[in-house]
């Protein structure tokens, strides 16, 4: 018998009854599937790049913020020199942590004994708030700081701490913080970049541009790098034989050669992110010198920044650089203090006075310069503006008779301002040590879902399509911590 009459392609009778109840089976999960919005789902991911996918997009719900300015303290700042005031160090100094908090993975670096703050807190405006004589500047805006005193993450090596910072998760290849936040609403400014990264001149974290990629995402969605120095965006200005005009012709003939291409290979997100980007390079041509260019600025808002100074200049350019962004309609702008490795960041092994020293001098000043500037110019309310490190540092030395800390996920500071955040306010306490977080922990997961909800997203509704599954930011967890929000 020629089985190929009765059953197509050759199959067999066995595989031909198989593939008919899988077929019925398939039809009832498809159309479960169908009733969940799931192929809806699908075509949307898909079809991200059928509008400009840069294009102002709405939130989830109203809110204040429409912008974020991240100043990312490389290396991981000492909580209890900084924002968490500890003044039990000073009767237990001397002490080993006690027998029930021994579980602590020093990473083969020795463990000594519990030291006090390296230098004095003091109260800050009319909240009182506790900072430390490294942020004497920043102290005078205590009244619109929240300070999250228990935060904890997930890792205790500076690499795999600071992409779990920015993408929520310990291993590479998952969109950041800013590239979601662009995915789910755009940004305002068509002209520049909805996500802008600036490094320390020293280098940028040792785990490099994961920490701003867009992962599965397109590339649309990933940090564009300014330069912390001279120049930040480099080739904005053609050879002067080339016209804008010739120009143009040039990217409307490559246009149609690579959607031509996309036409006949659907479904091609990064070759349409790429033409995205010839697009928005092109225009930024016309709009991004004048955004990073400060010599327009006032000699008194130079001099408030430090732009000129030392050691302030260069964190002080950044900070004035970021607040022309986020004025300009840009969504995202995250700022690195530290570059490179060891004490070239806030990575103080050797001596917190000696690097904590040095590295807070170069930012307290630019810091709160931008915080009195964007309220002086009514963009507080609309920016957030978030300081932190990946961890903090360990209340006790590093070894006997030595000044410097390790490092601690167990509990370490971060501080909102802006955005609709309460002001002057001290959210969760780590233990008497400073050592861990114990009352209202709050987890990097909580961290992201705070920041999008201040931004107007639903930190579980914004999710993107990959591999069979909704991703999203937070992904197994997080929680909003709404006692820091006005």
């Amino acid at each position: 018998m020629n089985k190929s009459r009765y059953f197509p392609c050759g199959t067999s009778r066995r595989e031909f009854v198989w593939e008919m109840g899988a077929g019925f089976t398939g039809l009832a999960l498809s159309s479960l599937l169908a009733s969940e919005g799931f192929f809806q789902r699908v075509a949307n991911a898909g079809e991200a790049t059928a509008a400009p996918p840069l294009a102002p997009k709405p939130p989830h719900f109203t809110s204040k913020a429409k912008s974020c300015i991240f100043l990312m303290m490389n290396g991981a700042p000492s909580q209890v020199d900084t924002f968490d005031y500890k003044p039990e160090l000073e009767k237990y100094a001397g002490r080993q942590l006690p027998p029930d908090k021994q579980y602590i993975n020093s990473g083969g670096r020795k463990v000594g004994y519990l030291t006090p703050a390296w230098r004095k807190f003091l109260p800050g405006g009319e909240s009182g708030l506790m900072i430390s004589d490294y942020f004497p500047n920043v102290r005078k805006h205590a009244d619109k700081l929240a300070v999250i005193n228990s935060c904890h993450t997930d890792s205790h090596a500076h690499g795999s701490a600071l992409v779990a910072m920015n993408t929520g998760k310990t291993f590479i290849g998952r969109p950041s913080l800013g590239a979601w936040s662009v995915y789910g609403l755009g940004t305002e400014n068509q002209s520049l970049p909805g996500y802008v990264v600036m490094l320390d001149k020293r280098g940028g974290p040792i785990s490099g541009q994961p920490n701003w990629s867009s992962g599965f995402m397109p590339s649309t969605y990933s940090g564009t790098l300014f330069r912390p120095f001279g120049d930040p965006i480099l080739d904005l200005r053609g050879p002067a034989r080339i016209t804008r005009q010739v120009q143009r012709e040039q990217l409307d003939l490559l246009a149609a050669l690579n959607q031509r291409h996309l036409d006949a290979r659907p479904g091609g997100a990064e070759l349409a992110s790429r033409i995205d980007s010839y697009e928005l390079a092109y225009r930024m041509q016309t709009e991004a010198p004048e955004t990073v260019d400060i010599a327009e600025e006032t000699q008194q808002t130079l001099d408030m920044y430090g732009v000129g100074q030392q050691p302030t200049d260069e964190y002080g350019r950044n900070c004035l650089v970021a607040r022309r962004l986020v004025e300009r309609g840009v969504r995202f702008v995250q700022l690195y203090s530290g570059g490179g490795h060891l004490e070239e960041t806030w990575d103080a092994h050797e001596s917190i006075e000696k690097n904590h020293g040095r590295h807070g001098a170069e930012v307290d000043q630019p810091i709160a310069a931008l915080l009195t500037d964007l309220e002086q110019r009514g963009l507080l309310e609309s920016t957030l503006v978030v300081w932190g490190g990946e961890f903090g540092r360990m209340p006790f030395s590093e070894g006997q008779n030595a000044p410097g800390r390790n490092h601690n996920p167990y509990g370490f500071s971060m501080w909102f301002a802006g955005g609709g955040v309460k002001g002057g306010i001290r959210y969760g306490e780590t233990d008497e040590f400073g050592f861990e977080a114990v009352t209202n922990k709050v987890h990097l997961h909580d961290v992201h879902a705070t920041i999008l909800h201040l931004l107007g997203l639903d930190h579980e509704a914004l999710t993107y399509f990959h591999q069979g599954r909704e991703e999203s930011l937070t992904d197994v967890g997080g929680r909003v911590v709404r006692e820091v929000i006005a």
